[in-house]
């Protein structure tokens, strides 16, 4: 492991388990170092001590507790990996859920928490980390959906990933000029708890969150001067 002052730092908003967990370790395989948060104390714990336990001491993640479209819990949550760290080379927002209804039913109190949560929390960590990836003409990686891409009958979930996908290129136009790059990763089915909530995962193959992990972190570790900005991930099958 190299020395943390030195090395990769990226941090993850819903990153105690799932698609964000599976990106977490393999950067942190890489020599990179990781602050994940999630709402969730206990797990975040769990997951710090479960990659403590596998590689070691030195490569556990900073878990920091907080809601990711709490304003106050992302600024602190930025400040304290560039603290921790010294530096902040990419932030990546994966923090997301969806509610189990259409526009024609469900209860508007869950539609807010995910509206909010899946809209407004990536757009407050790219206002937080602006300044310090700024300094690192890092990167800046929004986890999107094919739902953001593709038209689905009364889907409000979908709805708020069209919002993702626009606020990736309006964020590109702001920040290409200061060398911070911009990337997009909408997945299809990804084998993931994700599904709990909405009834169950679809048939078909899926992708597991460690095969979308490697897009993620692929995206992460482009070279300075790259800006991939749009990439789409489906499991071989789903068609749409």
């Amino acid at each position: 492991m190299t020395d943390s002052r030195d090395s990769h730092v990226t941090l993850i908003t819903g990153g105690s388990s799932g698609i964000g967990a599976a990106a977490a370790r393999q950067l942190i395989r890489q020599g990179g170092r990781v602050a994940v948060t999630g709402r969730d104390r206990g797990r975040l714990e769990r997951f710090a001590d479960g990659v403590t336990g596998e590689l070691g001491a030195a490569a556990r993640p900073l878990a920091l507790p907080g809601d990711a479209s709490d304003n106050g819990a992302v600024e602190a949550a930025v400040e304290a990996t560039v603290k921790e760290f010294g530096r902040l080379d990419a932030v990546v927002a994966n923090a997301g859920f969806a509610t189990p209804d259409g526009l024609a039913g469900g209860h508007p109190d869950d539609w807010r928490e995910m509206v909010l949560t899946n809209v407004l929390g990536p757009a407050l960590l790219i206002r937080a980390a602006l300044p310090a990836l700024r300094e690192t003409r890092g990167r800046i990686v929004l986890v999107g959906s094919v739902a953001g891409h593709v038209f689905t009958e009364g889907n409000l979930y979908g709805a708020t990933k069209w919002a993702v996908t626009a606020l990736a290129e309006n964020t590109r136009l702001m920040v290409t000029r200061d060398g911070v790059g911009v990337t997009l990763i909408a997945p299809g089915r990804v084998e993931t708890a994700f599904w709990d909530g909405i009834g169950g995962p679809p048939e078909g193959h899926m992708l597991t969150a460690d095969q979308l992990a490697d897009s993620l972190v692929w995206a992460v570790n482009q070279p300075s001067g790259v800006d991939v900005n749009s990439v789409i991930v489906r499991p071989i099958g789903q068609p749409v």
